[in-house]
C-alpha cells in the first residue's frame, strides 16, 4: 500500500478527501483515483500534467466523486470500487449522476479559479 505522502495528501489539516470517477469522450474508459484537492486533480487530468494511464486514454470528465473526512475511509472506498465491476460502477454513476454532466456544480467555477493557481503545468 503507498504512504499518504505518496498519494500527494501530506497536508494533516486538510479535512476533505474525495474518491471519484473520470471518463473521457466516448465513455469507453473509467478511471477511479482519490485525493485531498478534487479540483487540481481534475486540473491535471484534464491538462495531462501526469503521463499515464488518464493521459494515454484522454480522460478529462469527471462523472462521480464522494466527500470523505478522513483519507482511510476514502482509500478503502477507492479500493472497493475498483474491485467492482464495470456494470456496478455504471450503475454507481447513473444514480449519482443521471445526467452524465460534471458531477459538482461548482466545479466550472473553481477551474476558472484553479488556473490562476496552475498557471503552468506541473511535470511529474
Amino acid at each position: 500500500m503507498r504512504s499518504l505522502a505518496a498519494l500527494g495528501m501530506t497536508d494533516w489539516n486538510v479535512k476533505e478527501f474525495y474518491v471519484y470517477m473520470m471518463t473521457n469522450r466516448s465513455r469507453i474508459v473509467l478511471y477511479t483515483g482519490v485525493t485531498n484537492d478534487l479540483t487540481r486533480r481534475v486540473w491535471e487530468h484534464k491538462n495531462h500534467v501526469v503521463n499515464g494511464f488518464t493521459a494515454k486514454y484522454k480522460l478529462d470528465r469527471l462523472v462521480y466523486d464522494e466527500q470523505f473526512s478522513d483519507a482511510i475511509s476514502a482509500i478503502t472506498r477507492k479500493k472497493a470500487i475498483k474491485a467492482w465491476r464495470r456494470e456496478k460502477k455504471n450503475d454507481l454513476v447513473r444514480k449519482l449522476n443521471p445526467s452524465g454532466k460534471t458531477s459538482r456544480k461548482s466545479y466550472l467555477a473553481e477551474m476558472f479559479k484553479s488556473a490562476a493557481r496552475h498557471p503552468e503545468p506541473r511535470r511529474r
